[in-house]
């Protein structure tokens, strides 16, 4: 199942998380299982760089993809997770010959010869323009940085204490961490925990959390939820009491977040629209834009995509979002509040869009973002939070409209 997933991810037909979620939900393994394919997936993908050096001796130029793939899934169990040689070497040939997914005399000979390849830093595992981002934005700090994106995700849970007490009586672990977001080691699948189905647990990165504590106090006000995705920041804010209003390009994902809002209790609004073009509702007094980026600050929980991104694709999608910020801002009323994030460190989607909104933007002014409890740093007319113990990079910048204020 890891080997297939993997397969599926390499190519580039989907993400990890939801292809590993979709194939461990249909094939029902045991737990111990499930964790071991969790480890493959994810470990093959964090270490993928180094461990294509280490095959490359031993490979030809015109090696199948999958067959390279279904390699770099062996390496990694005998390189990095620990399993002894011998059964990596013969679970992976017998693997080979009962999927059919590679030539079995190929997989004996290349796992028994296989071996690390040097490394000098854990960086080594970013693309050399990506590492340099990393440095760019953290400095001193980068070295602890990119050695943290190599290791798994924890789970990050918003917690009731209705739900804090039912999973700790499952046998599960809460840590306090920043934002008011917990760390949690669950005692079974979090989908068969009685506080997920009972609505009082809710997963999200306390780097995302912060971008909806940056709004402030939103208690009993109107809130825009503009590229609102799969609804979770929607929620976290009618959870505080906002009056909700999310918008997406893609109708598709309302489903999604309604049935979420439905198991947490709460409500929002939803509509479809593209944010490229302006919205005719009325203005609020707090827009939260947490604009499509690159996801170059998720790379612990989402390593693909260091795999994938380009310099080219970072530039386009900073023209995205500085097409969709003017009509975000259009949507603030005077004196009211304006969030802009993005889950990537890159200076192109974060400092920049936001610089040169301000310069075409008189109106707006930059202000500290309130209750960030994330490590972070400046960055420009905002913040980036490290990536640093499983909080994803953000960038965030909170911005108020010059004029009266309606609160």
């Amino acid at each position: 199942m890891a080997a297939r997933v993997l397969m599926k991810v390499m190519a580039g037909d989907g993400f990890a998380a939801p292809a590993l979620d979709a194939a461990l939900q249909h094939a029902a393994l045991p737990a111990r299982d499930a964790g071991l394919a969790t480890h493959v997936v994810y470990g093959t993908l964090r270490h993928a760089p180094s461990l294509k050096a280490a095959l490359a001796p031993l490979l030809t130029g015109d090696t199948h993809p999958k067959v390279q793939t279904l390699l770099l899934a062996g390496a990694y169990e005998k390189l990095h997770l620990g399993t002894p040689a011998h059964a990596v070497v013969n679970e992976y040939v017998n693997l080979a010959r009962a999927a059919r997914l590679a030539p079995p005399g190929l997989v004996n000979a290349v796992l028994r010869r296989v071996e690390a390849a040097p490394m000098d830093r854990a960086s080594t595992e970013l693309p050399e323009w990506l590492e340099a981002v990393y440095r760019q934005a953290f400095g001193a700090q980068a070295d602890a940085v990119t050695a943290d994106l190599l290791r798994p995700q924890p789970l990050w849970l918003s917690v009731s204490e209705a739900g804090a007490a039912s999973l700790q009586a499952e046998g599960s672990t809460l840590t306090p961490g920043p934002q008011g977001v917990d760390r949690v080691e669950l005692s079974r699948p979090l989908r068969e925990t009685d506080a997920f189905r009972q609505g009082h647990a809710q997963p999200i990165n306390p780097a995302s959390m912060a971008c909806v504590d940056a709004l402030g106090d939103v208690e009993g006000v109107r809130v825009l939820d503009l590229a609102g995705g799969a609804g979770v920041k929607a929620a976290m804010l009618a959870a505080r009491g906002a009056q909700v209003t999310s918008v997406d390009v893609a109708a598709r994902k309302h489903a999604a977040a309604k049935g979420n809002l439905n198991r947490l209790g709460l409500r929002a609004d939803f509509l479809t629209h593209d944010l490229t073009g302006p919205l005719d509702v009325p203005p609020a007094s707090h827009v939260l834009l947490d604009a499509p980026c690159t996801g170059s600050g998720t790379l612990r929980s989402h390593p693909e995509i260091k795999l994938r991104l380009t310099p080219a694709a970072v530039q386009a999608m900073a023209e995205l979002q500085a097409r969709m910020l003017p009509h975000a801002a259009a949507l603030v009323e005077p004196g009211g509040v304006l969030v802009y994030s993005v889950c990537s460190v890159t200076p192109q989607e974060g400092p920049q869009v936001i610089a040169r909104f301000l310069e075409a933007h008189p109106e707006f002014t930059v202000e500290p973002a309130p209750d960030l409890e994330v490590p972070h740093v400046p960055a420009g007319p905002g913040v980036l939070t490290v990536p640093d113990g499983g909080v994803d990079g953000f960038f965030i910048a909170r911005m108020r409209r010059v004029g009266e204020s309606s609160d």
